[in-house]
């Protein structure tokens, strides 16, 4: 029995990697050239005295409203160069990124064939971590200066932000980015439809960055994933104890599912949960839909999160 109970899993392993290869062929085939545009360069070493012709060059980064005076101060101010020669010492050589950036596309186009692949433009803004990729049909707007790595100089930020400074996000923060044109937002505003919202963008990454780690996908340490299996039984009994599920409480959202230090749950405990543990659930609900019932992932992204979680016969693995 113990010989049989090792071959079936074996072959159950071999026929789900089997799977993987096969979408991982398809969409590898599929051909993808990206343009990648180094505004932050253009910027920075465009001499002042030639403003104008990068204005001419790249209006769409110059409204109206802003002086000269102002541009040329940026291009000039010591800091600001110093921030250019940080990000230069980086990504001087941006085929790495590029390449990466092609792979997503490559996935973006095997699931949504109409895509367009956007010109992708390379910038240094103001350290706006709401804006660290913008994603459009026309344009991928990456800051580069949110990518340095979370141990760098420049960075004055809690751990848990600094966890998303790190080159392994670019890619993560794509997925999240593009996420948003494909999936529905939820119309109510209880805390499952917010878990399940999140779960839905969480799965996104699964299928676009099949290579990447959980840890990564989500930006937690491999402690975080750890806390989140070893008590997803105590978070999910907590959460239907406490009748937080259907919930239009809107705190819930920045004590369970927005970029936090940890999750609010009011114990003493509560500096030892990793931030976004609702996020969490709802990337296992979703996951769990996804095994237990034949959807096709564009369908499921914008399915109503109460049906989803009604389909999904979700349960804490512990």
């Amino acid at each position: 029995m113990k010989k049989i109970l090792l071959f079936a899993m074996v072959a159950f392993a071999v026929v789900s990697c089997s799977e993987k290869s096969k979408v991982q062929e398809k969409a590898e085939e599929i051909p993808v050239e990206i343009t990648v545009d180094r505004y932050d360069k253009a910027f920075f070493e465009t001499p002042p005295n030639q403003l104008s012709k990068l204005k001419m060059e790249y209006p769409y980064f110059f409204p109206e409203g802003i002086s000269d005076t102002v541009l040329v101060n940026k291009m000039t101010n010591p800091l600001w160069r110093e921030l250019y020669a940080e990000v230069e010492k980086k990504y001087g050589n941006f085929e790495k990124e590029e390449a990466g950036i092609e792979d997503v596309f490559r996935y973006i186009k095997y699931y949504y064939p109409k895509t367009k692949i956007p010109k992708v433009v390379t910038v240094i803004q103001e350290m706006d971590t709401e804006y660290k990729v913008i994603y459009t049909d026309k344009m991928l707007i990456i800051s580069l200066e949110l990518y340095l790595g979370k141990n760098h100089k420049f960075y004055e930020y809690p751990n848990y932000m600094k966890q998303t400074f790190e080159p392994s996000q670019i890619l993560p923060d794509i997925v999240q980015s593009f996420s948003v044109t494909k999936v529905k937002p939820p119309t109510e505003k209880d805390l499952l439809s917010m878990m399940v919202y999140a779960g839905k963008q969480l799965y996104m990454k699964d299928l676009l960055l099949p290579e990447y780690s959980d840890e990564d996908k989500i930006c937690y340490t491999p402690e975080q994933i750890k806390w989140c299996e070893e008590h997803d039984t105590d978070v999910w009994r907590f959460f239907v104890e406490e009748k937080l599920l259907y919930s239009t409480d809107p705190k819930l959202g920045q004590r369970f599912i927005a970029p936090a230090p940890f999750s609010k749950f009011g114990l003493v405990s509560d500096n030892e949960t990793p931030g976004r543990i609702g996020a969490w659930v709802g990337w296992q609900i979703v996951r769990s839909f996804m095994e237990n019932n034949d959807v096709p992932m564009q369908q499921m992204m914008v399915m109503d999160a109460k049906e989803i979680f009604q389909k999904s016969k979700y349960k804490p693995k512990k």
